[in-house]
């Protein structure tokens, strides 16, 4: 368990802020982080050529360590979607062939497999939950000879709902089919692992769970994808490109491993100082650690707003880090903005009033949120 680390961010005390799923506070070192990117761009003559590439490398690095993946396997891309239009292009559909996706799940992972099935005379099937709110076994249950590919969550966006990625991954193996997950909602609070979920893509918007900046995202393809057709074709992915005298000897080849993935100006330095300053704090922190203190967080919440006959899903079917809750008449006409307006701030998604709670949450903004949704009722 860890305790609270309010004191790294800029959260007044008065604010209750259980919304990270939504769009994560910075870190006051990693917004410090950015500022000293902007002073440096003031003065271009302190970058070097190095300096292209040094910084991602690391955050390369940093990333893999906490997916236990490979840096070579690790992209820089602006957002899941361009690391989802990526595993599009690469995964193929064949005509009569099917995408297994989640009912109300994201859309960035929903409207490229629609598109790529339309165009390949496929079709995505979107599983819904069992009546206990399993998604795993109707998942199972889905996967077929027909499956081309499975494009998943590791937890539903709206509520937290857990997939069993593992227990897919081994289903679509008898059925020779491929995994995509979007990690945008657990990647940086739910530990993930690349061999032993072995997806065939793993895209990660860091804005959320990973503390960072907007526009800035990772990207795992494993190594049997690494050869892949990248979406753009931009200089600084091509072999031997560390040489800016010699760009002009166009080069076929591409840099190692999953770099040719990478978008055009990676390297940028504002927004990539300040995701390796978050990554350092959430592997130095640990994110089994962090899963812990904030799984009991819900479960505080949990357990007090039964009292108020407020409805949680079992706890063994949704990830710590999240809480869905649902009024047993649906939620009240204005909800969110009612509870804004007591500075509490959380998610309405569907009929689930969204807690998302992370580190720098105390005791006081529990208080907050059940005063506030009491006097919601």
């Amino acid at each position: 368990m860890l305790p609270c680390q309010r004191h790294l961010f800029d959260l007044p005390e008065d604010i209750a802020y259980l919304n990270c799923a939504y769009m994560s506070p910075l870190m006051k070192h990693v917004a410090e982080a950015g500022a000293a990117g902007i002073r440096r761009k003031v003065r271009p003559w302190e970058t070097r050529p190095v300096d292209f590439f040094d910084q991602s490398e690391e955050a390369r690095a940093l990333f893999a360590r906490l997916v236990n993946a490979d840096a070579d396997g690790i992209a820089l891309i602006p957002a899941a979607s361009y690391g989802l239009a990526v595993a599009a292009r690469n995964l193929p559909i064949q005509a009569g062939q099917r995408v297994v996706t989640l009912a109300e799940q994201f859309p960035s992972n929903v409207y490229c497999w629609q598109e790529a099935a339309r165009r390949a005379g496929g079709e995505v099937v979107a599983v819904r939950r069992g009546g206990d709110g399993d998604l795993t076994a109707p998942l199972l249950a889905a996967i077929d000879e027909r499956t081309a590919l499975a494009a998943l969550p590791h937890c539903l966006w709206t509520d937290g709902t857990l997939v069993d990625l593992a227990r897919v991954r081994d289903r679509l193996d008898e059925v020779g089919a491929a995994l995509v997950v979007d990690g945008t909602q657990s990647v940086g609070a739910l530990p993930f692992d690349v061999q032993r979920i072995r997806p065939d893509f793993l895209v990660v918007a860091a804005y959320k769970w990973l503390l960072s900046p907007y526009s800035i995202g990772f990207m795992y393809a494993a190594p049997q994808r690494r050869q892949g057709e990248p979406l753009e074709h931009n200089w600084i992915g091509r072999l031997g490109s560390e040489d800016f005298a010699r760009l002009v000897d166009y080069q076929a080849d591409f840099q190692p491993g999953a770099r040719r993935f990478d978008v055009g100006e990676r390297a940028n330095f504002i927004l990539m100082p300040m995701a390796m300053a978050a990554l350092r704090q959430i592997l130095d922190w640990g994110v089994e650690a962090i899963q812990a203190t904030l799984a009991a967080r819900t479960r505080q919440i949990a357990g007090q707003a039964a009292a108020l006959g407020l409805l949680a899903g079992p706890e063994a079917l949704r990830a710590g880090h999240f809480l869905g809750l649902r009024f047993p008449a649906g939620p009240p006409a204005g909800l969110a903005d009612r509870l804004a307006a007591r500075q509490v701030h959380v998610s309405l998604r569907g009929d689930s009033v969204r807690i998302t709670p992370h580190l720098y949450n105390n005791d006081m903004d529990v208080e907050r949120l059940l005063s506030a949704l009491a006097a919601a009722l």
